[in-house]
């Protein structure tokens, strides 16, 4: 496919509301011709959807329309604090929904995909998100247990953060002031609160009775592709193994990369997104043009001049 120009590219800011409450701060970029196909990224947890703007442009040069949004509690959708009662499980399935389903009514008339990372996968994982895509990605995307990270020294340091640090700053403040901890964007305290019970269950949400994580899953009937990284201390092979072998129904692809495939002397949990980490990006173009074209050829619509084989 061709590779058009971001120069020529437009960014609009929305605001989309959400059925809980409250709404989440989104930047829909559209290319210079009409888009071929959209994809909606789903944010890790306490990341800004900063990360996020050098991989949405790269999609966006090559005739996707990509949105890109914070979670409600984070970043431009409201501080920690005024959402202190938010629980991760808000996010994944009231947020999630949401944004997709306004993605979906934006641009109707075309293919639409998702990128999840990490809390934003496991959202699509657990068929939130889903309806009407012609397949997902999921970006360092696991079952989240602590005691299953296999390096000791991260082992101690996440379980101090979900176990100690975290909890104590959830019930004192409302909220855990991520920044300062190092671990990324503040976010709300019962966030934190949820992510620290998940984390201690041998199968993480997948043993929370209240969730239905596993029904959920077993519902996801699109393409999916997981991808994980040698050195994700957080998202190892087992445990992005685990997650997704709760899809029975989906027509999944499973790749890890090294810091050596990306030409970077690392990767870890936040690099793909990265500019640095652009190198692994085309394999992901490559997955979701080849699904746009399956798509638009069985489409009365036909496939753009700009994308047919030459």
């Amino acid at each position: 496919m061709a590779d058009n120009r971001t120069a020529s590219a437009t960014g609009e800011r929305v605001s989309i509301p959400v059925i809980g409450a409250g709404a989440v701060a989104a930047t829909l970029r559209l290319p210079a011709e009409p888009a071929v196909a959209a994809v909606t990224i789903h944010p890790a947890t306490a990341v800004g959807a900063w990360l996020y703007t050098s991989f949405a442009e790269y999609l966006v040069g090559h005739g996707f329309a990509v949105l890109t949004y914070d979670y409600r509690g984070t970043g431009a959708s409201g501080t920690p604090r005024a959402n202190r009662g938010l629980k991760m499980r808000d996010w994944m399935y009231q947020d999630v929904p949401a944004v997709a389903a306004w993605m979906a009514e934006r641009l109707p008339q075309i293919p639409h995909f998702a990128v999840g990372h990490s809390v934003g996968g496991q959202a699509l994982a657990l068929n939130n998100g889903t309806k009407g895509l012609q397949g997902f990605v999921s970006i360092a995307s696991h079952a989240g247990v602590t005691r299953a990270i296999e390096d000791r020294k991260e082992r101690l340091r996440v379980g101090l953060i979900l176990r100690v640090v975290g909890p104590a700053f959830s019930v004192a403040m409302g909220m855990v002031p991520g920044r300062r901890l190092g671990i990324g964007e503040d976010i709300p305290g019962a966030v934190m609160l949820e992510w620290s019970k998940w984390s201690r269950l041998p199968f993480y949400f997948f043993d929370d009775p209240s969730l239905g994580a596993a029904e959920s899953a077993a519902k996801v009937n699109t393409d999916v592709l997981a991808i994980g990284f040698t050195d994700d201390l957080w998202a190892t092979p087992r445990q992005i193994d685990a997650l997704f072998s709760r899809l029975p129904s989906a027509s999944l692809e499973r790749r890890t990369y090294s810091p050596e495939d990306g030409g970077v002397p690392a990767i870890g949990h936040l690099g793909f997104f990265r500019r640095a980490g652009k190198a692994l990006w085309p394999p992901v173009l490559e997955w979701l043009e080849a699904r746009t074209v399956s798509v638009l050829n069985g489409s009365s619509l036909g496939i753009p001049r700009r994308y047919r084989v030459r």
